[in-house]
């Protein structure tokens, strides 16, 4: 892949691709500093943001005789996280280039946080994980790249930072580099770029490191700048957030008749593209309905055509009965079921078991279900398995649950929204976990390994 370095100055957010990205790393890899290394650099901090971190920074005594700034505080926000210099929450970043926008999700690299991880990497279109160059490949990079490839993130950095401790020694990149090829492409992780980079002093962030003519590739910005960014691959699907009946005076561009029969249903467009014309199915009250869009409305107005990520309204050519959690897709719908496999993580500090009553939340339908049974949890420092009654707080595992009304789930690979889901408390709505719906007949994976005793995936 081809990517140009630039130099970006502060600018309002342009109106360019999206990249969501998210960041892991184990603790002292530099992840933090390397975060606030690339919003400074990239003129991304305000100026009495940078006052109150130099301030910060002196009282600290960062630097020792030589003040400096200490660009970790930048996304080190919580007093807890500043006080023992990890982080613990996933801290938020938007910036931008003259290329590019950017939401940035900085994941704590504790294995008790591994639910942040999760959380933060679930939207991602690409991961950067920290690799220190004097320790490399570590038990919370093999965490890491697992839960990664979990999410099926279609797009893995590996940072191998403080090359500069090591003498930016190619011998040394070059073995941590094959060690994380390796390690990727076991889990099926997509796309895999390798960077030696020193965060504290700025090199191959931004700008280039002179220290290694040996690497010819791009710095981290630039190769964000170029890296493609993730569309959903299924077919058009609409999960109806709100069904909308004429009120009040008369809508704007609509005649009386229109204004008497306006039976719209508004959502988010996930994968594909809409078009009046179009044929669609629908799921509504267990009941799988045939119609055809007669009209494709967008808050700027009627529209031509739709894509993923777009707020629209349908209106079809069929009075049917749809009301709000009913998923209408272009095309075929997929089967509709209440038994479920899902690999969930729990988000909550509760126990999951067999027989649990939970509510399950699958895009915009909300349903009382039960976990049927508990098939095992994953060992993500080794990518094993190994049965279990029950999940704890930051377990990742595999469930069967049975839902009181089906569903019709996409492939997660394809589509995020139509493959994941969610399981609430129906006592006080807490969120006990989040998970990935597994299809009919998946194959076993093998990025998992098959031990003795051990539960194949």
């Amino acid at each position: 892949m081809t990517a140009t370095h630039t130099t970006p100055h502060a600018t309002a957010l342009p109106s360019t691709t999206l990249l969501r990205i998210a960041t892991a790393g184990s603790v002292d890899d530099g992840k933090s500093t390397l975060v606030g290394r690339l919003l400074h650099d990239a003129k991304a901090i305000l100026v009495d943001s940078l006052d109150e971190l130099a301030r910060t920074s002196a009282e600290r005594g960062f630097g020792g005789h030589t003040p400096a700034l200490d660009l970790a505080l930048l996304t080190d926000g919580l007093r807890a996280e500043r006080e023992q210099g990890i982080t613990i929450d996933v801290a938020y970043r938007y910036f931008a280039t003259p290329q590019r926008s950017f939401i940035l999700a900085d994941c704590p690299g504790h294995v008790q946080y591994t639910r942040n991880t999760v959380t933060g990497a679930s939207t991602a279109d690409a991961a950067i994980v920290l690799v220190d160059a004097r320790h490399g490949v570590v038990e919370q990079t093999r965490r890491h790249l697992g839960v990664l490839g979990l999410l099926r993130v279609p797009q893995l950095i590996i940072a191998v930072n403080k090359m500069d401790l090591v003498g930016w020694d190619e011998t040394v990149f070059r073995g941590i580099s094959e060690q994380v090829r390796e390690l990727a492409a076991g889990l099926g992780v997509g796309t895999t770029h390798l960077i030696p980079v020193s965060a504290l002093h700025g090199q191959n962030i931004v700008e280039p490191a002179g220290q290694a003519p040996w690497y010819t590739g791009p710095t981290l910005l630039g190769l964000l700048e170029g890296l493609p960014a993730e569309t959903e691959h299924g077919p058009a699907r609409l999960d109806v957030q709100y069904v909308i009946r004429p009120q009040g005076a008369l809508a704007p561009g609509l005649d009386q008749d229109e204004y008497r029969d306006f039976r719209g249903y508004a959502g988010t467009l996930s994968g594909g593209q809409l078009a009046p014309g179009d044929p669609v199915q629908i799921l509504s009250n267990g009941q799988v309905l045939s119609s055809r869009i007669r009209q494709l409305r967008t808050p700027a107005g009627p529209a031509e055509r739709a894509a993923a990520g777009e707020a629209v309204i349908l209106l079809l050519e069929d009075e049917v009965d749809i009301a709000r959690g009913d998923t209408i897709i272009a095309g075929t719908l997929p089967d509709p079921t209440r038994q479920l496999q899902a690999e969930v993580c729990v988000l909550e500090n509760r126990r999951l078991s067999a027989g649990d009553r939970v509510l399950l939340k699958h895009g915009t339908r909300v349903a009382p279900a039960r976990i049927t049974d508990i098939d095992c949890v994953l060992q993500v420092a080794d990518y094993t398995r190994h049965p279990t009654d029950t999940l704890g707080l930051n377990d990742l595992g595999r469930i069967n649950l049975r839902s009181s009304a089906p569903i019709a789930p996409g492939d997660y690979a394809h589509s995020r929204a139509a493959g994941s889901l969610l399981l609430i408390d129906p006592r006080d709505g807490a969120t006990l976990a989040a998970g990935i719906i597994r299809p009919p007949g998946a194959e076993t994976d093998a990025a998992h390994h098959e031990d003795p005793g051990h539960v194949p995936a």
